[in-house]
Parts: structure tokens; C-alpha cells; sequence
């Protein structure tokens, strides 16, 4: 087994002062920064998504943008394999598959934000895919949904996406759990 570590659009935006600010951003980049510290120390491949929209009318990670690069806390290095998409699933129109599999990679490690779109779709893909997925839970972000007048708060939708993905698509723990192969 090969783990390779994959970072969802761990960008500026999802942070204070960017313009789609999701709660608990900070601490899940702080975390996802020391899991990227383990996969560097192991020597392990990684590989960062970096999204950017070009959907009409979109207010965030737009192209040319401060807000769309990589947060310091996940910053690549060289050799890192960097991807970027335009579309929630990670796999959709880039070389993500192809990259993965030239590792090759068996299980993927996986930090990211938003839980409950780029990170859940890129997740049933994987599994779809055939890959052994680890999703850190306390390396994710969300924030709050509405949506026919009532409004789900970040931490329930947060509960809501992880135990729909631990059930079948992905074994979701924290970062102290995960054990490298």
C-alpha cells in the first residue's frame, strides 16, 4: 500500500479576510500543515488541487486573484505535484488520475475544504475509482448552508458530510490516527 496525500483547494479565499470565509479554516489548514509535514518527512508523494472559477458570475478563486492561490499553511514545494480544476470533483477534465496512478497509489490521504462540496465529490469519485480513501476530519472546513428558509450550521453540516462519507466512501478520523503505509 502507497499513501499519497491530496490537499483540496487549501486557497486564500476560505480564509479571514477572503471572500468565501469558511468556519474553522485556520485550525484545518494548521492541521493539514502538519499532515503535509509527515508526508514530506516519509518521503511520500503529494499532490495539491487548486480550483479556479470560470462560471459566470463567480465572487471567488477567480483567476488571477491573490485569493485563489495556495494558503501559506499547505504551500507546494517543488517536486509537489499542483493541479489545478474548475469543477467540485478534482478528477473532472484534470491529470489528477492519470498523476495518482503513476505514484502509484493505493490509498489517498485526504485534507481539504469545502467538506460538503469539493472534498465530498472528490471523495465518491475516488472511491468510485477504486481508491482506499482516508478523509481527515479535523483537516476539513465548511460553513453554513440554507436553504428553503432554514439555515444548517457549519458544525452540522460538517457532521452531516463526514458521516455520510465514513459509511461507505472513505474511513474518516482525525490527523493523530492516521498511521502512514
Amino acid at each position: 500500500m502507497s499513501d499519497v496525500l491530496l490537499l483540496i483547494d487549501i486557497q486564500k479565499d476560505y480564509f479571514p479576510g477572503g471572500r468565501m470565509e469558511l468556519v474553522g479554516a485556520e485550525e484545518a489548514g494548521r492541521v493539514a500543515g502538519a499532515v503535509l509535514g509527515r508526508f514530506r518527512a516519509a518521503r511520500l508523494p503529494v499532490v495539491h488541487i487548486r480550483h479556479e472559477n470560470v462560471r459566470p458570475g463567480s465572487t471567488f478563486f477567480l483567476p488571477g486573484t491573490a485569493g485563489a492561490e495556495i494558503h501559506p499553511c499547505v504551500a507546494p514545494q517543488s517536486g509537489e505535484a499542483v493541479l489545478l480544476k474548475h469543477f467540485p470533483n478534482s478528477f473532472r477534465e484534470t491529470a489528477l488520475l492519470e498523476t495518482l496512478r503513476a505514484f502509484p497509489a493505493t490509498r489517498l490521504v485526504v485534507c481539504g475544504m469545502m467538506t460538503h462540496m469539493c472534498v465530498d465529490t472528490t471523495v465518491r469519485a475516488a472511491f468510485d475509482l477504486g481508491f482506499d480513501c482516508r478523509l481527515l476530519a479535523d483537516a476539513c472546513a465548511t460553513r453554513d448552508l440554507a436553504f428553503a428558509g432554514r439555515t444548517a450550521a457549519a458544525a452540522d453540516v460538517q457532521t452531516a458530510y463526514l458521516a455520510a462519507l465514513g459509511a461507505v466512501f472513505a474511513k474518516v478520523a482525525d490527523a493523530a490516527e492516521l498511521e502512514l503505509a
